[in-house]
């Protein structure tokens, strides 16, 4: 038997907006907050973040972010592994060649 994955819940720019409202008043603790709403308390946070940093631009879009979203270092970063890779082919590549002409 296997165990399917729950498929992800997305959730309504509003209800992320009133699930920051009800952490910021402080009536509760988060974890409180969190289980009545059927989140993870971490995620509360995340959502807290994101709306002090982007404000009214925060939960406009759903999935990954684009491209030319990610910062500078994220796309070196991914700019750097796959020339390692494309490095490490021509590597093996010549030591066949090598070999073969011997």
């Amino acid at each position: 038997m296997t165990n399917k994955r729950k498929p992800y819940a997305y959730f309504t720019k509003e209800f992320k907006q009133e699930a920051v409202r009800l952490l910021l008043i402080g009536d509760k603790p988060a974890s409180d907050i969190a289980l009545q709403l059927g989140i993870r308390r971490n995620q509360l946070y995340k959502w807290k973040e994101q709306l002090e940093s982007k404000g009214e631009q925060a939960f406009k879009e759903r999935g990954w972010p684009n491209k030319e979203s990610q910062s500078d270092i994220s796309l070196l970063k991914q700019e750097n592994e796959r020339l390692k890779e494309e490095v490490e082919i021509l590597k093996k590549a010549a030591a066949y060649f090598a070999r073969a002409l011997k």
